[in-house]
């Protein structure tokens, strides 16, 4: 098995005021050639926007773009016409295939929106756009992978174009279950939202992350109650 660590301080950093980012791989003027992507999985930020403010309209084009809320709400306009707030407990996902245009505000009035942003390379390109939204139901496998996204339209969670899942683990202190990967070709980016994990001897803390490959399966033990973002991508660009 292959690991790659990510400390929560090592990552590049952007304050623009309206809105506070750290940037897990290279982004905007954050460029390290050691950190450009695990495998598909190109953009990883930890955004918080203040009240009131956002990204304008702006182009995207043949990226699978995944949107997490953390806390507040998020509201999302694009030339698809689609007008959605997404709020915590809820996944966004926004093909953008052959071009979209979109923009992403706060919409409280008071209070900060704090969201992941994930970029996937796609593994078909110029496809119509498209935008799915749904409810990620919390609580509903607490001690269990909780699927959000899957390659497939029929299974749980919101689909992409690319052969990748995620699963939200909400783990109780001292619980462990064990992680299959659903293709020997892919690897795990494992992200820690809140508390503290281990994978073999690797400690991770708070805005960890931390990557495996070249494995078949691991385990995921809770240090404390915490919660996990597991995002398995190929490990091959297209």
């Amino acid at each position: 098995m292959k690991t790659v660590y990510h400390k929560a301080d090592s990552r590049g950093y952007a304050d623009h005021g309206w809105l506070k980012s750290h940037h897990t791989f290279s982004f905007a003027n954050y460029y390290n050639p050691e950190r450009m992507n695990f495998g598909v999985l190109r953009v990883l930020n930890d955004d918080q926007v203040a009240s009131g403010m956002g990204f304008g309209t702006h182009p995207h084009r043949d990226m699978e773009i995944v949107s997490i809320p953390l806390e507040g709400d998020l509201e999302h306009k694009d030339s698809m016409g689609t007008a959605a707030v997404i709020r915590n407990g809820e996944i966004q996902v926004m093909s953008a295939g052959t071009g979209v245009m979109h923009s992403e505000y706060n919409k409280n009035k008071d209070g900060l929106v704090k969201f992941l942003q994930i970029w996937i390379i796609p593994n078909k390109m110029n496809v119509e756009p498209r935008y799915d939204q749904i409810s990620i139901k919390e609580g509903e496998k607490l001690n269990d992978f909780q699927q959000i996204l899957s390659p497939n339209a029929d299974d749980d969670g919101v689909w992409i174009y690319q052969n990748a899942w995620f699963n939200m683990a909400k783990f109780e202190k001292g619980f462990s279950r064990e992680y299959k990967l659903h293709d020997p070709k892919n690897g795990v980016y494992i992200f820690v939202l809140k508390g503290s994990a281990k994978v073999g001897d690797q400690t991770l803390e708070t805005r960890d992350g931390f990557g495996v490959w070249e494995t078949d399966k691991f385990n995921l033990e809770a240090l404390e109650d915490s919660e996990i973002l597991l995002m398995e991508v190929p490990m091959e660009l297209p």
